[in-house]
């Protein structure tokens, strides 16, 4: 007997999210969102600590070598799949490490 493993939605987009629907009909929310995101992220401690990630992960990696540097729990960085790292954020923000 075969049975049929294929993910049905494999290819199917499921929509947009909660937020993305928001923010698409409210342009004013969008725009004070993205003044708020563009002076977070310009911060002092905003970009040391992305210069610090990008740092370990030239040192710990490759380009295009499919890995991501991952925080564990322990705050050490470890090279990850990035398919596994990023899936982790997903609904319910799951911990795999």
């Amino acid at each position: 007997m075969i049975v049929n493993m294929r993910n049905k939605m494999a290819g199917r987009s499921s929509g947009k999210s909660e937020s993305a629907r928001y923010y698409a009909s409210n342009p004013e929310a969008r725009r004070k969102k993205l003044e708020y995101d563009t002076k977070y992220h310009s911060t002092e401690e905003r970009v040391a600590y992305r210069m610090r990630l990008n740092k370990a992960n030239r040192r710990m990696g490759k380009k295009s070598d499919g890995m991501d540097v991952s925080h564990r729990r322990d705050g050490r960085l470890v090279l990850e799949r990035a398919s596994s790292n990023r899936s982790r954020n997903g609904e319910g923000g799951r911990r795999l490490l």
